[in-house]
């Protein structure tokens, strides 16, 4: 939430280009003086923040403004505003109004948090489960169905999916985004297949970028701290008479959590959009870019942490015009893979290709076309209905053989307000696929205010996520390094998946205190999964298959406050219960509690800070047969169960140069609680960014 008096936050760094020279590998000795340099800023900035806090609590010379407006100008900055949401209907309306549990982070919420990617953004929602296995390599869900190769999460940037439909993957660490460009994400928790089709399953998460208009000028971002980490941006906005065009260049990279002096993650990154501005309401979007991802410590599986790279072109064209959206866009991805076991079980067995390499690398390529159209029938009723049809191709030395697949979908969508109080959501969509037997994905939600502030929501709906092509054609091999003591053992996908299955039935409840100062949320949620698709020893052969059932339900609580025009501050916990039949790796895990505090200050002569605390209880995941069966001769004992942890982030800044300027110093972990996030992850310690952000 914001206050009526917010101002506009932009955050600066200066970048790295493609056409940079490489930084030098951590091996070298300039990443040890690195983090001593980190360290001298990090003393450097907190001496300021003190400074300018004593400061803040010390009188401020203002200039003294007639009585009477005082107490007027007092109020509307003590007024929070309920944020517009389009991710729950594909068209803006109030977030109290919303058919689905809708949480949004604004543009505010990323810069005061310090983060250098957007997981670590997303621990705040509360209901999410977010889990950092490397340096780079994270995996985000929700509700208690987050793994390994986590594929049930719908992730777009302006209603553009990003989601790798081949493989069933997000590398979030290399979105094709900067941080300065983005305006809000929207983070729809729930099944949302009724109006985005196929892979909305667990949920949706939306990544809306600012326009040009917004941006205007030049924007710079550089931050820079131990492990190697520097996250840099820069952004180039304006217009030229009816058209808008922004342009951002960014450079990440960052070392190993399990080895200070290797790289795990290293990417630059180019994006460019225009707009141009029809006379009257239409518009035609064009964007494009291009990720070069050249090291990525990941992904995970149960059996190997590859060395991978990731890149990434794509094409948008987008026309809208009122009530019409047509839209056309392409995306490829090249993923070069070396398979590399994991170091525990390396002695002992290798994944290997087919042929018994260890080249696992696959593209991917999609096309997707859609249409949408809605039609107003006086002030109570709107209708909306789309069509869409995608194409998808698969192909590598981990498949069997190319595979393509085309997907047809249909969608209709009812919003009829039958009282003041009273709104009913319905809608159903049917989606035709190459190889499983269409499906239907409906959704019914009725919205009831019992007064302008307080509003309570029931919903029901069902979601589908299809075979991909990876788990259709795989084709791999475990070897033994040791010749006796295992036979190969062959890794095949199937023909024969069928798609899996959610079925959610929710309740929530959202209320404004306190003169709108203080916004608290309630929900309550039923989960029943079937048919996952996981590994199943048949024979000599691990095949997969479809199988089992989990019930999955829990609550979510928060609230959000501004005390003060310059005090404001969130917390929300939240608890969920897996009831399953899954055995062996399928079963589904994860913490039961979760908890978030936070508290922001933000003060008129610059200084502003945040607190923020993450909590997350004990878990216990799966793990693949093999680390029990070779348990006897393995260097090291491996536990399917992590221990809970804490996590203090910190972030102090400063704003100068007419608020077109900031300098601050962000901790991560900053108790240095250091803990596992998953069983075959690495230990996560602390981290401290210095940042410098500039607007021009």
């Amino acid at each position: 939430m914001r206050t009526r008096t917010a101002r506009a936050e932009t955050i600066v760094h200066c970048p790295f280009t493609a056409t940079q020279p490489e930084p030098a590998l951590a091996v070298h000795p300039i990443t040890l003086r690195w983090d001593h340099y980190t360290r001298a800023l990090a003393r450097g900035l907190m001496s300021v923040c003190w400074a300018f806090a004593i400061e803040a609590h010390s009188p401020i010379p203002t200039y003294a403004a007639p009585q009477a407006d005082a107490p007027a100008n007092e109020e509307l900055e003590l007024l929070k505003e309920e944020e517009t949401v389009s991710i729950a209907t594909r068209h803006e309306q109030p977030i109290s109004q919303a058919p689905s549990n809708v949480y949004v982070i604004t543009d505010e919420d990323i810069r005061h948090s310090g983060a250098t990617d957007i997981p670590t953004i997303l621990r705040r929602v509360p209901g999410l489960d977010v889990m950092q296995v490397t340096g780079a390599d994270f995996n985000v869900s929700a509700r208690g169905d987050n793994q390994l190769f986590a594929n049930k999460i719908l992730v777009m940037v302006d209603g553009r999916s990003i989601y790798i439909d081949g493989q069933g993957l997000v590398f979030w660490k290399s979105l094709p985004v900067t941080l300065p460009e983005i305006k809000r994400i929207e983070v729809l928790k729930g099944p949302a297949s009724v109006v985005y089709g196929f892979n909305a399953f667990d949920g949706v998460i939306n990544i809306i970028t600012k326009s040009a208009q917004e941006m205007k000028g030049t924007t710079l971002q550089f931050g820079g701290g131990e492990l190697g980490t520097i996250s840099s941006a820069a952004v180039q906005a304006g217009s030229a008479g009816k058209l808008d065009y922004r342009l951002s260049i960014g450079h990440d990279q960052n070392q190993q959590w399990r080895n200070n002096d290797a790289l795990a993650f290293r990417s630059n990154k180019f994006n460019a959009q225009t707009q141009y501005n029809f006379s009257g309401d239409a518009i035609l979007r064009v964007a494009g870019g291009f990720i070069d991802t050249n090291r990525f410590d990941g992904p995970v599986s149960n059996v190997q942490i590859p060395h991978s790279q990731f890149n990434q072109g794509y094409s948008d064209v987008h026309y809208q015009y009122r009530n019409l959206s047509l839209r056309g866009w392409w995306q490829g991805n090249d993923i070069p893979v070396e398979s590399s076991t994991h170091p525990l079980l390396a002695p002992f067995v290798r994944q290997t290709n087919a042929t018994g390499g260890s080249n696992v690398s696959f593209t991917t390529n999609t096309y997707n076309i859609e249409a949408q159209h809605s039609l107003d029938f006086g002030p109570a009723n709107r209708l909306s209905y789309g069509v869409n049809y995608r194409y998808n191709s698969v192909d590598g030395a981990a498949v069997s053989e190319l595979g393509r697949e085309d997907r047809l979908g249909f969608h209709l969508q009812d919003e009829w307000k039958i009282l003041s109080s009273l709104t009913l959501v319905a809608g159903v969509r049917y989606d035709l696929h190459t190889r499983i037997n269409g499906t239907w994905s409906p959704r019914v939600a009725l919205i009831y205010n019992l007064t302008p502030e307080h509003t309570f929501r029931v919903s029901g709906s069902v979601a589908y996520r299809p075979p991909t092509l990876f788990e259709s054609n795989l084709d791999l091999r475990i070897l033994p390094t040791v010749p006796p003591l295992f036979a190969p053992i062959p890794l095949f996908g199937s023909q024969r998946l069928n798609p899996e299955q959610i079925i959610s039935y929710e309740a929530g409840y959202q209320g404004w205190w306190l003169k709108h100062r203080l916004r608290t949320r309630l929900d309550l949620f039923f989960n029943h999964l079937s048919d996952l698709i996981n590994f199943q020893t048949i024979g000599a052969t691990r095949t997969l298959v479809n199988g089992g059932e989990a019930d999955i339900y829990g609550t979510e609580a928060g609230f959000e406050f501004l005390a003060t025009r310059w005090l404001s501050g969130f917390a929300n916990v939240s608890y969920q219960k897996i009831g399953q039949t899954f055995t062996g790796v399928s079963r589904r895990g994860g913490p039961d509690w979760k908890a978030n505090v936070g508290l922001r200050g933000d003060w008129d002569n610059g200084l502003n800070g945040e607190i923020a605390v993450h909590y997350v209880a004990g878990a216990t995941y799966p793990l693949i047969e093999l680390f029990t069966a070779l348990a006897p001769v393995l260097p090291a004992p491996i536990s399917p169960n992590i221990d809970s942890y804490t996590l203090l982030n910190l972030r102090g800044g400063y704003r100068f140069w007419h608020e077109k300027a900031e300098v601050a110093i962000a901790v991560y972990n900053a108790l240095n609680d250091r803990h596992k996030e998953h069983p075959l992850g690495d230990t996560l310690g602390s981290r401290v960014m210095g940042w410098l952000t500039l607007r021009y």
